[in-house]
């Protein structure tokens, strides 16, 4: 693979990565508090902690496979350091969520609402990035530096709450 190439999605690579430590640190907390709980290996739902954790790993693992398709299709179709950066932002919010919901499962909230406004930016760099596609091959208009100013322009307001 060449430079160029590779230099246009390593942040994509690195975010995806940090995500599979993330998802290995929820499977770890999983396993503790089954062992903690019963002491023999995986334990069957029952202790309203391990409840709280099993369910938090499931959650998260069900909106992975979402989050890395409109990751790598914003980071591909549009751009490349937005994408990362929101999803960094994504990681830190399921973080949130993770932790929150092991307390009580009102504060698991804030962090669910910010993953889905994170998706949902994602989601439309990716149709703003085909979109162009689109215009460049029935137009021959080209909107990517464009597109790429203002995700760039927006991305940080994703850090508002």
């Amino acid at each position: 693979m060449d430079q160029e190439t590779l230099g246009s999605v390593v942040l994509l690579a690195i975010v995806t990565l940090i995500s599979v430590v993330q998802n290995a640190f929820f499977a770890s907390k999983v396993e503790h508090e089954s062992k903690h709980c019963n002491g023999k290996g995986i334990q069957r739902p029952g202790s309203s902690a391990f409840d709280r954790v099993y369910t938090a790993n499931q959650n998260c693992g069900h909106a992975y496979p979402t989050f890395l398709a409109v990751l790598w299709c914003a980071g591909l179709l549009c751009s490349q350091a937005p994408a990362a950066f929101a999803g960094l932002m994504y990681l830190f919010v399921r973080q949130k969520y993770f932790v929150g919901y092991l307390g009580e499962r009102t504060q698991s909230t804030p962090g669910y609402l910010f993953g889905k406004r994170i998706i949902l930016f994602l989601f439309l760099m990716s149709v703003a990035g085909i979109l162009n596609y689109y215009l460049i091959y029935f137009f021959g208009s080209d909107f990517e530096m464009h597109i790429k100013t203002i995700t760039s322009a927006i991305s940080p307001l994703l850090l508002i709450p």
